[in-house]
């Protein structure tokens, strides 16, 4: 079912992926490694919830395994991991911006409203329009993620950037009616494996140079 525009099915899902997406500023705002990941963890939990909610308002119950998975991935397993990271590493607590926080979340608006330019024109002529605003704050999740990495010089805080990018996928994944279960597991997949690449190369990083920072790699390129 399509739910019309201010019934409680349009409100919560919006509730839902606005959560999502203001937890993206929130990853953008901390300045400790410990509450990046606090964030990450209740982001990926309002992934999942907003997962189930669409399972029920479009009756997937294939969408019920998607918040199943997400919530044991995103809210428990892997903020876990990333902790267990962190101890073992002995990495500095501190996150390393290259973009000041002012900066970046001053960009991060300025990439939700060309989210909104984007998708909302090319959308138009769709009937649903909770898909509409859904595919918005998703493509938003995404830029935000993308910022993230790009705005941090740790590696451990780019590789929750790049998993709340991955974040928005699944957003609009679940918010498109019809969507096929096996594309959204491939995608999550497929992301969780760069993830896992991304998480060797901190080990390699913090073995070979004895830091987390990655601009310390524009020193070792050999460049005149």
């Amino acid at each position: 079912m399509t739910p019309a525009f201010g019934t409680p099915a349009y409100d919560v899902s919006h509730m839902l992926g606005g959560g999502v997406l203001l937890l993206s500023f929130v990853l953008l705002y901390q300045r400790r490694l410990g509450a990046v990941i606090n964030a990450f963890a209740v982001q990926g939990g309002l992934l999942a919830a907003a997962a189930a909610w669409q399972g029920f308002v479009q009756g997937a119950p294939g969408l019920y395994v998607t918040a199943v998975i997400a919530f044991g991935a995103k809210a428990v397993a892997i903020p876990l991991a990333l902790r267990y990271l962190l101890g073992r590493l002995g990495a500095h607590r501190q996150v390393e911006p290259s973009l000041g926080i002012g900066a970046s979340l001053i960009a991060a608006i300025g990439l939700v409203g060309l989210s909104v330019l984007v998708v909302l024109p090319v959308t138009s002529a769709s009937a649903n329009p909770l898909a509409r605003v859904d595919l918005t704050i998703a493509l938003s999740v995404v830029l935000l993620g993308m910022l993230a990495m790009i705005a941090r010089r740790n590696a451990v805080s780019q590789v929750v950037g790049l998993l709340s990018l991955e974040n928005g996928l699944i957003l609009a994944a679940v918010g498109v009616t019809g969507m096929p279960l096996v594309v959204e597991l491939s995608t999550a997949a497929l992301v969780l494996m760069v993830a896992v690449v991304a998480g060797v190369v901190v080990f390699q990083i913090r073995d070979r140079m004895d830091t987390l920072d990655t601009s310390i790699l524009d020193r070792q390129r050999g460049d005149a």
